[in-house]
């Protein structure tokens, strides 16, 4: 079976993309990161493309080349995503960037929908496998529902990522085609592991348990068990250890 990753050169999607590979996946890395996506996909034998989930061309020639390499593609998992904090209006009187607002949105909500509707497009014309023909995993993110201070622009996309996975279940459930959100809480990815030490401390004793960062092998788990179990679609789950943020 082939799958597709994007954002799989580091974080959720890495641990993802080598879970799916060992349990005997195909699998395509999409990431802007050409030197760690090419080393990921040279470690688990898999495919890389170099690519901007936002540019629809080449996205559509990544899957292209994907599916030349290893056939029609049944899962998709999007991890592809950056992160923003300014405030509505800063200490400074100055308005939160437009520009910097409409890029995040761009990133994290229309990139997941551009390659989450090029791959269904093209799963739609395969044969189905027992009762499916295969299922998409987008990610979210707990901000979706509880963002703080400073994380509008973040929390907007998530949230359209979240809003967005009903419709699409329900949209492409003719074609047997499954929609499933993740909404991650702390977890240990390369944005929040830029942080200093004493940070990450304090945000794990927030968490009530377990208290402390999630792994990225555990995403990969509730991945696998996602794409294992076809009664779950439509539906966004929080892995989060029971965790709501405060305001900031």
């Amino acid at each position: 079976m082939a799958a597709i990753v994007t954002g799989g050169a580091s974080g959720l999607g890495a641990a993802t993309a080598e879970r799916l590979a060992r349990k005997g996946a195909q699998v395509a890395l999409f990431d802007r990161d050409a030197e760690r996506g090419m080393a990921k996909a040279r470690e688990i034998g898999g495919l890389f493309q170099m690519l901007d989930v936002t540019d629809e061309a080449a996205v559509a020639a990544a899957l292209a080349a994907a599916e030349a390499a290893h056939g029609i593609a049944r899962i998709l998992v999007n991890c592809a995503g950056i992160g923003a904090m300014q405030r509505v209006v800063g200490r400074d009187g100055q308005p939160h960037s437009a520009a910097e607002f409409r890029q995040v949105i761009e990133v994290n909500l229309i990139g997941t929908f551009i390659v989450l509707s090029r791959f269904a497009a093209r799963l739609v014309t395969a044969d189905a496998v027992g009762e499916e023909r295969g299922v998409v995993i987008n990610t979210a993110s707990i901000t979706a529902f509880d963002g703080q201070i400073g994380q509008v622009a973040y929390a907007a996309s998530k949230g359209g990522v979240v809003g967005m996975t009903l419709p699409i279940a329900r949209d492409l459930a003719q074609h047997r085609i499954r929609v499933v959100t993740i909404a991650p809480g702390l977890f240990e990815t390369p944005l929040l592991l830029g942080l200093p030490p004493a940070v990450l401390e304090a945000l794990a004793q927030q968490v009530p348990f377990p208290s402390r960062l999630g792994a990225p092998e555990e995403y990969a788990d509730l991945v696998e068990a996602i794409v294992g179990n076809p009664m779950l679609n439509g539906e966004t789950i929080r892995l989060d250890g029971a965790l709501r943020m405060a305001p900031r």
